[in-house]
């Protein structure tokens, strides 16, 4: 053989390799309203970025009739590339081979661009459509599964992680994604569990759907597992890009400043007006999120689930920042179990890249009843506190109305480190509502008063107790709070912040690791 035909036989090869499982799976696959590997790849990097690992990898196994089936690539497509420039590595699992089967060289080839996106300090983005572990396999499979695990956890924290689950992603395989930053579901094809239908049905005599047992609407509403439900594969590849223009390639870095046309000093007048005079009134906090940050673009995470707390990405001024906000018109802005386990782990997010915290508190307290404390309140509350006093990026908090007893301390408060802390003058600030505080201070009065004269009275004492405690000046004069703010200048105070605090330097104690409590 001369060399030319020796070229002509590796571009044979590459071309057999790139069609996967052949004609038939790959139309298969379209049938189903889903992309290849390849496609989805194609469509999230920047146009012909993409270079490939492993191309001609093969399995090595023999049993079951394997060694018959034997396709190049051997049903993972790896390598890297660039979203906007960035180097980003890559994993995208390909159904159309052996079902997207994990096998022991499967396996090999995502640990070793795992392996590299560590050694550069870049993104490492998995594309997962699955159908597990290959049986025929056994246990080399699941020794696979843990090396991949092992790689997720060693890289927490380390550099972003994004995971898209395109397809089925069951069994041990939902724990990857489980391990890294974000989790991506398409509507129509995706599902997690980690045991299926037949089986929930042979062990617990539930009968139950694929799609309501583990699909993407599941899981961004009930489970919180899902950080983003897309329509469409192509939507959740865009999300990918977004995601990317907020977060830096590893911590050692911080985010990408951008150019923004939205002047910094910008005055928002509606902000004035958007607390309502009835305390108990609701208002949408993602108006107030909105009318502040650059170009009305914020990128909501968990939009479904826990509604009563708001979390996503935002700029100031071309400065990425993560957004928590108590949300009044669910639940009141209530914390609690889901709400404070959704905030707490975008905070640590936030901190473990470089991202500066910016908080809006409204929020009455923490739910109260058996199921919440049987459920754990207090060690699901206690996350948040534990993230936001764990925190040492930027923190600046901005109280627009309620911040009553634990819940105060909670929400970044002057206590927890939070480095610059704002009031609207609407802001009640005091261990509990009027209400609550009167019933309390005066029950053995009110205890022996008609029924009309006992709520005069209450009414005269919560006017009382507000104009004393539930105000933004009795925490301003402890310093507690840093300066009392006119709401429409909310924008240029909080660029103002982010400005000064850029250069902040904060530390822990020395500790092998802290002890969340999970």
């Amino acid at each position: 053989m001369n060399n030319q035909d020796k070229i002509k036989e590796l571009i044979q090869l590459r071309e057999k390799a790139k069609m996967g499982g052949g004609e038939k799976r790959i139309e298969d696959q379209h049938n189903k309203g889903k992309n290849t590997a390849r496609e989805r790849i194609n469509m999230l990097l920047d146009d012909g970025s993409f270079e490939e690992y492993d191309m001609f990898v093969t399995h090595r196994s023999t049993d079951f009739g394997l060694e018959k089936k034997k396709y190049y690539g051997d049903g993972v497509i790896t390598g890297h590339g660039t979203i906007d420039g960035r180097v980003v590595f890559i994993f995208s699992q390909d159904f159309t081979v052996l079902g997207g089967s994990l096998s022991e060289t499967f396996a090999n080839k995502i640990c070793k661009v795992m392996d590299q996106a560590m050694k550069m300090g870049a993104p490492i983005i998995g594309i997962n459509d699955s159908g597990g572990a290959r049986i025929q396999e056994g246990v080399t499979s699941l020794a696979g599964y843990a090396e991949i695990f092992e790689r997720n956890i060693l890289a927490s924290g380390v550099i972003p992680q994004i995971s898209a689950v395109f397809g089925p992603c069951a069994g041990g395989a939902v724990y990857s994604p489980a391990l890294t930053d974000v989790i991506i579901m398409s509507e129509a094809t995706s599902y997690m569990f980690v045991t299926g239908p037949k089986v929930a049905k042979t062990v617990t005599g539930e009968d139950i759907s694929i799609e309501d047992l583990g699909g993407a609407d599941v899981h961004s509403s009930k489970s919180g597992v899902a950080h983003f439900k897309v329509d469409d594969e192509e939507e959740g590849l865009l999300v990918i890009r977004k995601i990317l223009e907020y977060v830096p390639n590893n911590n050692l870095e911080d985010p990408a400043i951008s150019e923004s046309d939205d002047p910094f000093d910008r005055k928002e007048d509606s902000l004035n007006e958007i607390i309502p005079e009835n305390p108990n009134t609701p208002y949408d906090v993602k108006e107030v999120i909105y009318g502040i940050v650059d170009d009305q673009e914020f990128l909501e995470f968990h939009r479904h689930w826990a509604r009563n707390v708001v979390v996503g990405f935002a700029k100031f001024d071309g400065h990425p920042v993560g957004i928590v906000a108590n949300q009044p018109n669910y639940l009141a802005g209530v914390l609690d179990i889901n709400a404070s386990r959704k905030a707490a782990r975008f905070v640590r997010f936030c901190d473990s890249f470089n991202i500066p915290l910016v908080t809006f508190v409204d929020v009455p307290g923490f739910l109260p009843g058996s199921s919440q404390e049987y459920g754990g309140i207090i060690t699901h509350g206690a996350k948040l506190m534990f993230a936001y006093g764990e925190a040492t990026v930027p923190k600046i908090t901005v109280t627009l109305r309620k911040s009553y007893g634990g819940a105060h301390d909670v929400m970044s408060s002057k206590q927890l480190r939070g480095d610059i802390n704002y009031a609207w003058p609407t802001a009640e600030i005091a261990v509990m509502g009027p209400k609550g505080a009167i019933e309390v201070l005066e029950g053995k009065k009110i205890k022996d008063m008609e029924e009309e004269e006992a709520k005069k009275f209450i009414e005269e004492k919560e006017e009382e107790y507000r104009e004393k405690f539930a105000n933004p000046y009795v925490a301003a004069k402890y310093g507690y709070i840093d300066d009392v703010i006119e709401p429409r200048n909310t924008r240029f105070r909080v660029v103002r912040a982010l400005q000064t605090l850029a250069t902040k330097k904060d530390t822990l104690p020395p500790k092998k690791h802290s002890n969340i409590p999970l």
